[in-house]
């Protein structure tokens, strides 16, 4: 057997059953009893001989689960893949990893996106694979596969699992999450009523895949093909469309030959493809939760990525896709539109793209996508004519309220309020706010800025995406429709508002949100990134020095263990533990 190494050197032992440089020859490939017992146990599923003739062995990482709706068809999505795999002449093997669907985890799926990372990361390094396929569908599931992924950097493709078709509703699209805040708001302003809700809920989502508005299931799915880990074209393609599953296939066969190439995603994975999605997610009008997810990512493979990297790449880049929660259309309607290769196009055309950066396909970025037609410019609109201009994408803010940095999704929010000065309504926990928002004795004008706070990384823990809550039911009924928020929680991708976000550090841990009191004046000026508590410096210090941590609870487990080690929004709320590349050195041989 050959030396364990980075899996790139040694042969295949004596017996020849498995090819030269093949990871997977220290398994199916070692003399004596312990290849025996690899084979043999691989063959008790079935499977013949000759599948341990070298060719390479593909994992198959699926995030299927019933309990993740968004990603409930991933099954079939497999079987395409092995498909692929078969007629490349690979050898596929499915195994599943977590499933951190956002529909209905508690407290929130974003608690578990670093256990999924975790898992992902050491089945790829534990087993005799020499390449991967991540298969995702709701919002973590694809930031948490690449992280793993990365952090192993053996060849790997991105297949996520596609939208659901368009919702439709008494003659007309709904989106779905986007429609859900606004039905709860008409519900609450007393415009809708609990049966109609009920009707509406069955429209939204009539068909597999994760949510068809560009929340951030979709935004993911773009940074993923943005980035060059998912196949051209791929992220649009609704779930339940032939081609979702054509696409699918299309990269079984890709990995193979991505195995022998040796191209793995560390090559990938560097600065200039964290620039072109950033540019990108200003592009699309993406989710800010995409910021997260990047930087977490960039901290796996190396690549110093800041929140100011957001704003600065983002000023010179048009939102010109129009679709919901920003705009009017949904994900179908961008997928026959021409989908992300058209917005990479465009963005290449203006000089916005570094065109040269690798891919999947082993072609460069710009080659990829330069004979991408748009069918649709209302959808995909030219960048002369964009549905809103540069800079007006996701702001960067600073301050002494935020000092590590918050940020605000100015395609979704009112005009009118990014220019703000409010007296703040404080609330130390989201459910705080909940409580009282419908009551009509609560003391709130249009004005005021709601803080919710307690919504942080360490603080919920696993920062929720809570920060967009209702309006008050009072102000609703007056016909009030948006007023300022501000919180260290997130925000749903398919939210909108004038919602600040990420406020970092957070309260839990001492920020500066944690010494807001009720009847404080702050001021929000997004055009100047600016972010300020209008406290004299004096009465913070005596603040601070009162203040006490929240005590955390005594709950053990995984809980403890994130609560220990996660980082600030601002670093991507990953473990510290986790940033870098660990590589996929052959573990040693306990047989």
């Amino acid at each position: 057997m050959a030396a364990a190494g980075d899996g790139n050197g040694g042969g295949a032992g004596g017996n020849g059953q498995a090819g030269e440089g093949r990871r997977s020859a220290h398994w199916f490939g070692a003399e004596g009893r312990a290849g025996m017992l690899y084979r043999s146990w691989m063959r008790g599923q079935g499977f013949g001989p000759e599948v341990f003739d070298g060719r390479p062995v593909i994992g198959i990482a699926t995030t299927w689960s019933e309990l993740a709706p968004c990603n409930s068809h991933l099954h079939r999505v497999a079987e395409a893949v092995k498909r692929g795999v078969w007629q490349a002449g690979g050898f596929p093997l499915e195994f599943p990893v977590l499933a951190t669907g956002e529909t209905l985890m508690r407290p929130t799926a974003m608690l578990y996106r670093n256990l999924l990372a975790m898992e992902a990361e050491e089945l790829i390094r534990a087993n005799p694979l020499d390449g991967v396929v991540l298969l995702s569908g709701c919002d973590k599931t694809t930031p948490g596969l690449l992280m793993g992924a990365a952090s192993v950097d053996l060849p790997a493709v991105m297949v996520t699992g596609g939208p659901m078709l368009n919702g439709k509703y008494r003659g007309g699209d709904v989106g779905s999450g986007t429609h859900v805040w606004k039905f709860e708001a008409e519900i609450k302003a007393g415009r809708m009523s609990e049966r109609e809700a009920q009707l509406a809920e069955g429209c939204m989502a009539r068909s597999n895949g994760h949510c068809m508005t560009m929340g951030t299931a979709s935004t993911m799915a773009c940074m993923a093909e943005a980035l060059g880990m998912q196949l051209p074209g791929s992220a649009a393609w609704p779930a339940v469309d032939a081609r979702r599953m054509e696409v699918a296939q299309e990269a079984g066969r890709r990995i193979c030959e991505i195995v022998e190439e040796g191209l793995r995603p560390s090559r990938i994975l560097t600065r200039e493809a964290f620039e072109n999605a950033i540019r990108t997610n200003a592009a699309i009008g993406g989710s800010t939760n995409a910021i997260i997810h990047l930087t977490a990512l960039a901290g796996r493979v190396g690549v110093e990525l800041s929140l100011d990297d957001f704003d600065a790449l983002a000023r010179d880049v048009p939102t010109i896709v129009d679709l919901m929660p920003s705009g009017r259309f949904l994900m179908e309607d961008f997928c026959y539109a021409g989908g992300l290769p058209v917005v990479l196009r465009q963005l290449d055309e203006a000089g916005l793209l570094h065109s040269g950066a690798l891919t999947v396909t082993g072609r460069g970025m710009g080659e990829n996508v330069k004979e991408a037609v748009c069918w649709n410019t209302e959808v995909i609109r030219p960048m002369a004519e964009p549905m809103q201009p540069a800079g007006t994408g996701t702001a960067v803010l600073r301050g002494n309220l935020c000092p590590d940095g918050a940020v605000i999704k100015q395609s979704a929010a009112s005009p009118e309020l990014l220019r703000h000065v409010g007296r703040a309504l404080v609330f130390d926990s989201p459910e705080q706010y909940h409580a009282v928002c419908d009551d009509d004795a609560l003391d709130v004008t249009p004005g005021d800025v709601l803080v919710i706070r307690g919504a942080g990384p360490k603080g919920y823990p696993g920062m929720p995406e809570v920060a967009n809550v209702p309006l008050p039911a009072k102000l609703l009924r007056a016909g009030v429709s948006d007023m300022v928020r501000i919180s260290d929680g997130r925000m749903s991708g398919t939210g909108f508002g004038t919602v600040v976000l990420h406020v970092s550090p957070e309260a839990a841990v001492g920020g500066p949100l944690a010494l807001v009191r009720t009847g404080d004046r702050i001021e929000l000026d997004v055009p100047a990134r600016r972010l300020e508590l209008l406290v004299p410096e004096e009465e913070l210090a005596r603040r601070r020095a009162e203040w006490r941590p929240p005590a955390a609870p005594d709950d053990g487990g995984y809980r403890w263990l994130y609560r220990e080690h996660v980082m600030q929004a601002d670093q991507g709320v990953d473990f510290g533990f986790l940033r870098g590349a660990r590589g996929h050195d052959v573990p040693r041989d306990s047989h």
